[in-house]
C-alpha cells in the first residue's frame, strides 16, 4: 500500500501503542492451531489441512454479506470440544494480540457458543476462559485484557439471564456485558431488563446495532438498553436526530471497517462512513472485530483507516485515546490508561 496519504510507515503502524475494544474470541483463532485440534480430536470438517481449511472459517472469496460472513462460526463452534481447547485458544488470542502491540484489549467471549458442542455448563466455560486470561495476563504483561460476557439476541431470555448473572458474580474479572447476534430478525427489547441489571452492578454496556439494520437500532440501543457503547452502529449517520442522541449521550462507537466490507454492511471501502463519524463528531474507536476470520491484525485495520479512508495520523491517535477514556474497568484504572496513552500517543493536551 502507498503510504502518501498516511504519513505512517508500517512499521510506525505497527509500533503503535493499541487498543482493541471489539474483539471476539470465537473469531481469532489461528488456523494451525484449529488444523491440529481437527486431527488430534477427528472433528468433522471440511478438511484438516490448513488450506483447504481456511475458505470454511476465513473469508476469502465470499460474496460479501452477513450469511456469508456469520457461516464460518457454524464450522468454527466444531472446535470447543475440551477444556484444553478452549483455555489454549483464549490464551492464543491474548498471546496474537500482544504480539500486535495492543496494550489494552477487552475481549469478549460468548459462553453459550463455547459450550453448546460438548454441553458444558455456562458457568465452567466462564472459568475455563477466565483462568487462561489470567495465565496470559501473567505471560504478557504488556497487555491488559478485560473480558466482556456476550450473548446473542436470537437466543433465548434464559440464555441472557445465566450469563448475565455470571457477569454481575464475577464483576471484579468481568468488564461489561455485550448483545451480538441477528439484528435483522430479532428485536433486543426482550433483554432490556438484564441490560439494566448489569448497568446497576457497574457493568459496562455494549450493544450490537446499526450494523445490518439502520439507525433506529442505535437509538433503541441507547434509549432502551441503556448502551455506553455501540458495536459497529455504522448507520448511526442515516437519521440526524439519533446521531445527535449519540453525541449527547457520550455513546462510543465500535467501528471495524474491513468486517463491515466483508459482511456487507458497506459495498466499498470508500463507501465507509468512518470519517463522517469522526467529523460529527462522535466517540468512535477502530477494531477488528474477529480478526482470524477477517484475515487482519489491528495494525491491517489502522493501516486501512489512514491509506484507504484518509483519516490523518492525527485523528488516529485521537481514536486510541478515545479507546482509553471509554474502557469499561474502574475510574482509577481508566484515568491511569488514559495518561499512559495520552504520553505514548504524543497527546498530552487532550483528556475526555
Amino acid at each position: 500500500m502507498a503510504h502518501a496519504l498516511s504519513q505512517l510507515t508500517r512499521a510506525e503502524l505497527t509500533a503503535l501503542p493499541k487498543i482493541e475494544l471489539h474483539r471476539h474470541l470465537e473469531g481469532s483463532l489461528r488456523l494451525s492451531t484449529l488444523r491440529e485440534i481437527a486431527e488430534q480430536y477427528a472433528i468433522d470438517v471440511p478438511s484438516h489441512t490448513v488450506e483447504d481449511l481456511r475458505p470454511y472459517v476465513q473469508v476469502t472469496n465470499d460474496e460479501p454479506n452477513f450469511s456469508n460472513f456469520l457461516s464460518k462460526f457454524a464450522v468454527l463452534r466444531r472446535f470447543y470440544c475440551s477444556e484444553d481447547i478452549i483455555s489454549r485458544l483464549t490464551y492464543e488470542v491474548i498471546e496474537d494480540a500482544a504480539k500486535d502491540n495492543v496494550r489494552y484489549m477487552e475481549l469478549r467471549f460468548t459462553p453459550a457458543a463455547l459450550a453448546r458442542t460438548k454441553g458444558f455448563p455456562l458457568h465452567e466455560v466462564v472459568q475455563m476462559v477466565l483462568m487462561a486470561t489470567i495465565n496470559a495476563r501473567r505471560d504478557f504483561p504488556d497487555i491488559q485484557v478485560e473480558l466482556i460476557a456476550s450473548f446473542n439476541r436470537h437466543e433465548s431470555v434464559e440464555i441472557g439471564e445465566t450469563v448475565t448473572q455470571i457477569a454481575v458474580d464475577l464483576k471484579d474479572y468481568i468488564v461489561g456485558l455485550d448483545l451480538a447476534g441477528d439484528e435483522v430478525n430479532f428485536p433486543a427489547a426482550p433483554f432490556a431488563s438484564l441490560f439494566h441489571d448489569a448497568k446497576k452492578e457497574g457493568l459496562g454496556l455494549t450493544v450490537h446495532g446499526g450494523e445490518w439494520t439502520g439507525p433506529a437500532n442505535v437509538r433503541q440501543a441507547i434509549e432502551l438498553l441503556g448502551a455506553d457503547r455501540i458495536g459497529h452502529g455504522v448507520r448511526v449517520l442515516e437519521d440526524p436526530n439519533v446521531a445527535a442522541l449519540a453525541r449527547e449521550r457520550d455513546t462510543t462507537f465500535e467501528v471495524c471497517v474491513t468486517s463491515n466490507l466483508q459482511s456487507g454492511v458497506i459495498q466499498r471501502l470508500t463507501d465507509h462512513p468512518l470519517r463522517q463519524m469522526l467529523a460529527y463528531p462522535l466517540n468512535v474507536t477502530i477494531n477488528t472485530d474477529d480478526p482470524a476470520v477477517s484475515d487482519i491484525t489491528l495494525t491491517d485495520e489502522y493501516e486501512v483507516v489512514v491509506d484507504d479512508l484518509g483519516v490523518s495520523p492525527e485523528a488516529l491517535r485521537r481514536s486510541i485515546l478515545t479507546a482509553a477514556q471509554q474502557s469499561f474497568i474502574p475510574f482509577a484504572q481508566k484515568q491511569r490508561l488514559i495518561q499512559l496513552f495520552q504520553t505514548e500517543l504524543g497527546l498530552n493536551g487532550q483528556s475526555e
